[in-house]
């Protein structure tokens, strides 16, 4: 069975998107073991400069970089990433898990991640050209998984 580590930043908080990423979580149990690991974040001032928007990205990346596994396929979720059909996005997985069992799906916070972190990732990918709130994106990950495995 494959393994599948979600890593992301800051807790969900709000009832309905708990219940929506338990409820998927759940229906992916059948076909892969899941962990979801949350990660601090950081507070972002208002008003905050490039260089502290760096650190706190920074910051966030440490966090999340400790947690990644060795001999695990990295799917770093961003904006510039590559966007795919939830077909497409079937057979690369189908592809990437015929040779490696540990999957790695990595989520930042409102900042989005650190050069650390997107360099240590395989793979880049888009759900979207729009912007989500990475605490929703939890869940349509999730809902994709679950389409695809």
């Amino acid at each position: 069975m494959i393994n599948i580590r979600i890593i992301c930043v800051g807790k969900i908080k709000e009832p309905y998107l708990r219940k929506g990423i338990g409820y998927y979580q759940k229906k992916l149990f059948t076909k892969a073991n899941v962990e979801i690991i949350e990660v601090d974040d950081e507070k972002t001032p208002d008003r905050a400069s490039t260089k502290e928007e760096m650190q706190i990205r920074q910051i966030e990346g440490q966090r999340i970089i400790k947690h990644i596994l060795p001999e695990s396929h990295v799917f770093a979720l961003c904006i510039d990433g590559k966007q795919f059909s939830t077909n497409k996005f079937r057979r690369k997985l189908q592809l990437i898990s015929a040779n490696c069992q540990n999957l790695i799906f990595i989520i930042g916070g409102s900042l989005g991640l650190s050069s650390e972190v997107l360099k240590k990732a395989d793979s880049k990918i888009s759900f979207s050209a729009m912007t989500f709130p990475h605490q929703m994106m939890r869940m349509i990950l999730l809902e994709q998984l679950n389409q695809s495995m």
